[in-house]
């Protein structure tokens, strides 16, 4: 229990104060008369008289006031989190290569890898991604993400939101192939800053994911599209895709075919786009480097927490308010009714 004006308190001395007054001084006359000097003389001094219930209920009313007043509290304090995410964007490769299957260390034989294939273990790197960005979208409940797709052109499927159910639907809808072939990089990063140029989240990130090496001419470079991606205050970071054991499973008539791939991502430009910009190149060689790859994102794009602390009171003041108002209710009510006196 608190009081928020503690001082008003002081006013309780009105209390005795008054209560003399009623006791030994007010006098209310029960018969008038010229002089009370022969009474005085005969009364043998001032004496305290009864006080009646009316003004028993004006005494109260008044200690109840002066305690309102003086506001009777009690707080619960609670801490609030809140969480301030930043806009992401990523920008995920749809040429025909991301099929290709990248080989762990354990699997070294045809035998192995057909068995690895039947059983689902192995993914091909548009699926490892697809995958690995839901995870990462499931731990940051609090930033606004998009998604772009790219080949030869860019493809804005979804714009930076909160809605990660339907993120995560549109994610799941995206194959390979689906908007063309061919590794275009600069124009994902753009389309990328345009997005997010007039956010107003204090921390703006691209996360590029590719597998091969820019083969798209267009207007603007990749690195003049990361020197704009720059200015909107966008922070790129690449992340390339696949080792040096890779293949790809081709359907022909003599059933599913497995061929080397032997594409690479151009490591060289990645890292020059993302210091360009003020983010890091990562190589993820297989699914298990991809995970790892993406944890260090999330443990890099930290979300910034604050914890204010707020205090609930309850007040009493108007309860004693209203006890005041029944005991001036009922003494008022007494002295005009069964307290009534007469002069």
């Amino acid at each position: 229990m608190s009081w928020l004006y503690p001082w008003a308190l002081a006013a309780l001395v009105l209390v005795p104060l008054l209560y003399l007054y009623l006791a030994y001084v007010k006098k209310p006359p029960t018969l008038v008369v010229p002089t009370v000097r022969p009474f005085r003389t005969g009364s043998g001094g001032r004496r305290r008289r009864r006080i009646g219930f009316a003004e028993w209920c004006f005494l109260a009313a008044l200690t109840l006031l002066i305690a309102a007043c003086a506001r009777p509290r009690r707080g619960d304090e609670k801490i609030v989190l809140r969480a301030r995410g930043i806009d992401m964007i990523f920008a995920l490769d749809m040429s025909g290569s991301m099929n290709a299957i990248d080989l762990p260390e354990q699997v070294g034989t045809r035998q192995e890898l057909a068995a690895a294939l039947r059983s689902g273990e192995l993914r091909s790197r548009f699926d490892t991604a697809v995958r690995e960005i839901g995870r990462f979208v499931k731990l940051r409940p609090n930033d606004r993400i998009g998604l772009v797709g790219f080949a030869e052109f860019a493809y804005s499927f979804v714009p930076p939101t909160l809605d990660h159910d339907w993120l995560l639907t549109r994610l799941g809808t995206l194959k390979p192939g689906q908007i063309g072939d061919g590794t275009g990089i600069a124009a994902p990063i753009v389309s990328a800053a345009s997005r997010l140029k007039n956010s107003d989240s204090p921390r703006r990130v691209l996360v590029l994911f590719t597998d091969g090496a820019d083969n798209v001419a267009h207007r603007v470079t990749p690195e003049q599209a990361a020197e704009i991606a720059k200015e909107c205050k966008v922070t790129i970071h690449t992340v390339g895709i696949g080792g040096d054991r890779a293949v790809m499973v081709a359907d022909t008539p003599f059933g599913r075919q497995l061929h080397t791939y032997a594409g690479q991502f151009d490591e060289a430009r990645l890292r020059r786009l993302a210091e360009l910009s003020g983010g890091r190149c990562f190589r993820a060689g297989d699914a298990a480097g991809l995970r790892e790859v993406m944890e260090q994102i999330n443990r890099l794009e930290t979300t910034s927490r604050e914890q204010p602390k707020f205090i609930e009171y309850r007040e009493y003041a108007p309860h004693l308010a209203l006890g005041a108002a029944a005991l001036l209710f009922a003494g008022f009510v007494a002295m005009h009714t069964w307290k009534l006196r007469l002069p």
